[in-house]
């Protein structure tokens, strides 16, 4: 691993403001076997993601991990193509580096509809690495990088400008310092052979259908208690109306109808204005107008509709299957302490619910988590092994046929 990149003194920050600027850096940049990038956004108003800077920073230019140039790209500045950055996206030679990527693509995504390719996701290969569940940057940059980070920025409003120094510095460590996190992640996965494991997950933040929200899919993100059928069916025309209403017009979901207003009215089934008027929870812009017309039109339509929701099999929890999902967590944290991976990248809770239910199309049981965790954990469903406890630690046991 070579030594910290250090930090960008002020003299340093060098602002991209121009197509041709932009240009010449990544042109630099496909000469490179990697780059780091990161974004700030804003999304408390809008549905879509608002891009409001970018951050980029090339390798270490000497053995003792200083220089490489670290820049600030303003894609608010007016007449700044960003097709240069894509056209890099699209380059194979370069890896671009991110840290929990997800939100920053799906901005690139919606935006161009382009995603950055090969990608080496810092968080996910963290938890790959051993370093635990969710792992975040600052962690990464003490126990890494070994360096202090200030957070002080964390909160800015970067569509506001002129961006101050401090926000300017903040911003530019969230890349100089990922040079040094890349180049050791990289380097462990290549010595335990887990690069592929990181691959398998890259794979899933490659997929444009990772980006998709489609309105009529909405509902099965809503929690309900109720699994009756024509509930379930108004919850799905309601959470589509919102869903489409709130992309048409760019704003967030809650500003139509947030998920407690939604799951009331689905048990209360208003149809008339007068019948929103009663709602303890519903917004009072969406008592009336556009909103509550769309509202009163979803009702309607789940109240009719023919094609009924079927409640989700396999609950959670269900009688007969709590103890083989106790099991199995048990097993979990066996396996995942035994392969040095955070637990929670195997698999969620959900999943080992659904498996002691019996589902099997599942993530956890396929791939390298098949590898790890998944076969055994069938073998166990399937009463093909047990748990045992030895020396404190636990061991699978074979059982005799």
């Amino acid at each position: 691993m070579s030594a910290s990149p250090k930090p960008a003194r002020h003299e340093d920050i060098r602002t991209i403001t121009t197509t041709a600027e932009l240009a010449e850096f990544c042109e630099l940049a496909k000469a490179q076997p990697y780059v780091t990038l990161d974004t700030e956004f804003l999304r408390e108003r809008t549905y879509y993601s608002k891009l409001c800077l970018i951050q980029a920073a090339l390798p270490p230019s000497s053995a003792k991990g200083e220089g490489g140039l670290a820049v600030l790209i303003d894609p608010l500045v007016e007449g700044l193509s960003l097709e240069p950055l894509y056209d890099l996206f699209r380059h194979k030679a370069t890896v671009k580096v991110f840290h929990a990527a997800r939100q920053d693509l799906e901005i690139f995504f919606h935006d161009a509809g382009v995603l950055p390719d090969p990608l080496f996701d810092t968080q996910i290969a963290a938890m790959v690495c051993g370093f635990g569940e969710q792992v975040g940057y600052e962690t990464l940059v003490k126990k890494i990088a070994r360096q202090p980070l200030d957070k002080s920025s964390r909160f800015t409003d970067w569509s506001i400008r002129p961006l101050s120094d401090a926000q300017a510095q903040y911003a530019l460590a969230d890349v100089t310092h990922l040079r040094a996190i890349y180049e050791f992640l990289a380097d462990q996965l290549n010595k335990t052979g887990r690069a592929p494991w990181l691959g398998e997950e890259v794979a899933v933040l490659l997929d444009p259908e990772t980006y998709i929200t489609r309105p009529e899919e909405a509902w099965q993100r809503i929690r309900t208690r109720s699994g009756s059928p024509r509930f379930l069916a108004v919850v799905r025309e309601l959470a589509r109306f919102r869903e489409a209403f709130a992309q048409e017009r760019d704003i967030p979901r809650a500003r139509v109808l947030k998920d407690d207003a939604l799951i009331e009215l689905a048990s209360t089934k208003p149809l008339t204005e007068a019948d929103l008027g009663k709602s303890r929870l519903l917004l009072r812009e969406a008592r009336r107008g556009e909103i509550a017309n769309g509202i009163l039109a979803a009702v309607k339509a789940g109240i009719e509709s023919k094609d009924l929701p079927k409640p989700a099999p396999d609950e959670p929890g269900r009688p007969g299957n709590a103890a083989l999902s106790e099991l199995l967590r048990v097993l979990l944290k066996a396996k995942s302490d035994e392969a040095g991976v955070a637990p929670r990248l195997i698999a969620s809770a959900a999943e080992l619910d659904a498996i002691a239910s019996g589902a099997r199309d599942l993530p956890a049981l396929h791939g390298w988590r098949a590898e790890v965790f998944g076969d055994d954990a069938l073998r166990l469903a399937g009463g093909e092994i047990a748990l045992s406890a030895h020396n404190g630690a636990v061991k699978v046991v074979t059982v005799a046929g």
